[in-house]
């Protein structure tokens, strides 16, 4: 974090896994830059010793931050709810901001079940995920090619671009088959692509990122190598965006994207249909 910018602390509290309170409240702080926010996670809490400790944790936090912690919580218990509230944060209760106004539009309550909208309550969407991610995996970085036939896309670009966790993340959310290639330096050759990528061209999508960028991530892998040297960086982002523009491959510049927006216009770009809703 910035030392210069001042520090708050916000805390994903959940009956759950808070993946829904850590969603909705990280997209939220995105709009507040002039703040570096400490974020802790306290998942399944489930009875009132667990919230009598969560109060506690974000009390001292109020202390060390002189300035009280921001909660964003998906609890439904209302009794557990109340004891968190016992903590003097402002605290969000993500649920109660949309289930109110939804039970009033739909004329029903709603279940207030902790963990309903991560249960396994599809098992065809389940094995359609499933099969995704183990075909991302069995197809990550050019190990195997064999099956780009059954692929929807094939991600490529330089090592260390994000094909790997961006395959990953669309098999996992979206169900769809992809495989990734990375393009090394001896494929610059002539500028010419891989023959086991050549009758699946149609299929291509590249990912680009700026060499500084670049630069930076392979000096945290291995650092002080030629590979992640800036002479080389340089090298291969010219000669990868030179290979994409001769093949007219559609491709995204990735260097300030997180790997959820890559994904996504990823799926824009593409008009790929997404097997998972």
């Amino acid at each position: 974090m910035t030392p210069s910018k001042p520090v708050r602390t916000a805390f994903y509290v959940s009956g759950s896994t808070a993946i829904t309170a850590e969603t909705l409240g990280r997209s939220m702080l995105t709009q507040f830059s002039e703040y570096n926010f400490r974020q802790v996670t306290l998942p399944y809490l489930q009875n009132p010793a667990q919230i009598e400790a969560a109060v506690l944790r974000i009390k001292l936090a109020a202390e060390e931050d002189g300035s009280r912690p921001i909660v964003f919580s998906t609890l439904t218990d209302p009794l557990l709810l109340k004891e968190l509230r016992r903590s003097e944060a402002l605290v969000l209760d993500l649920f109660d901001a949309f289930l109110v106004p939804l039970e009033r539009e739909i004329g029903q309550p709603p279940t207030l079940k902790s963990g309903q909208s991560h249960a396994v309550r599809d098992l065809n969407s389940y094995r359609i995920r499933a099969d995704a991610v183990h075909f991302a995996m069995q197809n990550d970085d050019g190990a195997r090619t064999t099956y780009y036939d059954q692929a929807d896309l094939i991600v490529i670009g330089v090592s260390r671009s994000g094909k790997t966790p961006t395959c990953l993340y669309m098999a996992m959310q979206y169900g769809l088959y992809m495989a990734n290639y990375p393009l090394t330096e001896e494929d610059f050759d002539d500028l010419r692509l891989p023959k086991s990528l050549l009758p699946h061209q149609h299929k291509l999508f590249a990912l680009t990122i700026g060499a500084d960028r670049l630069e930076e991530i392979r000096q945290q892998r291995r650092g002080g190598s030629r590979y992640a040297s800036r002479q080389q960086c340089d090298m291969e982002v010219r000669a990868f965006g030179a290979l994409i523009s001769r093949f007219q491959i559609p491709s995204l510049e990735v260097t300030e994207y997180s790997i959820e927006e890559i994904s996504s216009r990823i799926l824009a770009k593409t008009g790929l249909r997404r097997r998972l809703f």
